[in-house]
C-alpha cells in the first residue's frame, strides 16, 4: 500500500533572480501550518511564466526527499542542499516515481489529489541549483518527481498523510511514462495508449499522438539551456 507522510510543504512567489533572464517562482520556502489548496494548487503559491508552468494538470509539484542522498552523492548539489532546492511543493519519503502511476489518486492532507504526469526540468533548475546540467540530469536519471492536479480543494501541512486511493493504471508508472516522454523512445503502439489515456495531462497527451504518428523530432535546448 502506497503511503507516507507530509515532511514538508514549499510555496514561493515570482522573483527576478537572474539578471537578464525571466523571472521565477523556483525559490520556494518552507510554509508552516495547514495551507489551503485550490484547483491550481496552494493558493499561497505562485508561477511565473503560466504559459509552462502551473495550471490545473501541474497544480502541485511533489518531490522525493528520498533522492537526495544520491544527488549529492553524485555531487550534483552540494553536501548540505535540503529539500526546496529542487522547487518542489511537497516533500515526502518512502513514495518514489515507480510506485505511483498516471492517474494514481491520492488524499494529501484533507485534499483529494491525481497524478497527472512526471516534470520536464527547465533551465531554470540549473540557475535555481547552480549547476548547468541539472536539467538534463533529470531527464538522465528520471528522478524528476511528479505533479499532481487537485480533483478536491482542501488543505495540506507538514505531518499530514498521503495514501493512495485508486489505481487505474498499474503499468504506467511515473517513472515509465516520463522516461518516454522525455527521451521519446517509445514504440507507436504505447504512444497511442499513452495520447489516450484521460488522465495524463492534456499536453503530454498531446505529444504521445505525435509520437504515434512517426514525429519523434523535438527541440529541448530552449527549455534545457533558455
Amino acid at each position: 500500500m502506497v503511503q507516507s507522510i507530509v515532511d514538508g510543504v514549499f510555496i514561493g512567489k515570482v522573483e527576478d533572480l537572474w539578471p537578464g533572464k525571466a523571472p521565477s517562482a523556483i525559490n520556494k520556502m518552507m510554509a508552516s501550518g495547514s495551507q489551503q489548496v485550490g484547483k491550481l494548487g496552494f493558493l499561497r503559491d505562485a508561477q511565473a511564466d503560466l504559459k509552462v508552468h502551473g495550471g490545473v494538470d501541474k497544480a502541485i509539484h511533489h518531490y522525493p526527499a528520498d533522492h537526495y542522498a544520491a544527488w549529492q552523492a553524485e555531487a550534483d548539489i552540494p553536501s548540505d542542499a535540503v529539500p526546496a532546492a529542487f522547487g518542489e511543493n511537497i516533500s515526502s519519503r518512502g513514495i518514489v516515481e515507480t510506485d505511483l502511476c498516471i492517474g494514481d489518486v491520492l488524499r494529501l492532507g484533507t485534499a483529494l489529489v491525481q497524478v497527472s504526469q512526471g516534470r520536464q526540468p527547465c533551465w531554470k533548475l540549473n540557475n535555481h541549483t547552480g549547476n548547468p546540467t541539472m536539467a538534463f540530469r533529470f531527464q538522465e536519471t528520471g528522478r524528476t518527481g511528479w505533479y499532481y492536479r487537485v480533483l478536491e480543494d482542501g488543505c495540506v501541512g507538514e505531518g499530514d498523510e498521503i495514501s493512495l486511493l485508486e489505481r487505474s493504471h498499474d503499468a504506467w508508472t511515473v517513472h515509465r511514462v516520463t522516461k518516454a516522454r522525455l527521451t521519446r523512445r517509445v514504440d507507436a503502439e504505447e504512444a497511442l495508449a499513452l495520447s489516450q489515456m484521460s488522465e495524463l495531462a492534456v499536453n503530454w497527451r498531446e505529444a504521445f499522438s505525435r509520437m504515434a504518428e512517426g514525429h519523434r523530432q523535438e527541440n529541448t535546448t530552449p527549455r534545457l539551456e533558455g
